[in-house]
C-alpha cells in the first residue's frame, strides 16, 4: 500500500514571524494523505498544516501565533478543498466483483 502526500492548499503571508520578524517568509500549507493500492484508494480524514518560515528556515507552531494568524490560518483552512475521503474502488476490484457475481450466478443456476 502507497501513500501519497497532496498539496491542498499553499499560501504566503505577508504576516510577521514571530521567531525573526521577517514580514515576507511566512507559508502556510494544507496538505491531505491518500493511501492507495490495486484494489481501491482512500484518502484520510485528516488535513494537516504547515506553517514554514522561509527567512530564518523554522517551523512555526500554534503556540507561538498571534490571534493574526489564528484568524489567517482560519482563513485559510476554509480555502483547502479537501478531497472526499470515501472508499474509490479501481478497474480490477470492479472487473473481480463482476467474476464473482458470474461465478454466484452460475451455481445457482446450475444448483437448481
Amino acid at each position: 500500500m502507497t501513500e501519497t502526500t497532496h498539496t491542498l492548499h499553499t499560501a504566503k503571508l505577508n504576516n510577521n514571524c514571530p521567531e525573526c520578524y521577517d514580514k515576507n517568509g511566512l507559508e502556510l500549507t494544507f496538505t491531505q494523505i491518500e493511501k492507495e493500492n490495486r484494489f481501491y484508494s482512500k484518502a484520510s480524514k485528516e488535513i494537516d498544516s504547515v506553517m514554514h518560515c522561509k527567512k530564518c528556515d523554522t517551523t512555526i507552531y500554534p503556540v507561538s501565533w498571534t490571534e493574526d494568524l489564528e484568524r489567517i490560518f482560519e482563513y485559510n483552512r476554509k480555502l483547502a478543498n479537501p478531497k472526499p475521503s470515501g472508499l474509490q474502488l479501481k478497474p480490477l476490484a470492479y472487473i473481480i466483483i463482476l467474476i464473482d457475481a458470474i461465478l454466484i450466478a452460475a451455481l445457482i443456476y446450475f444448483l437448481k
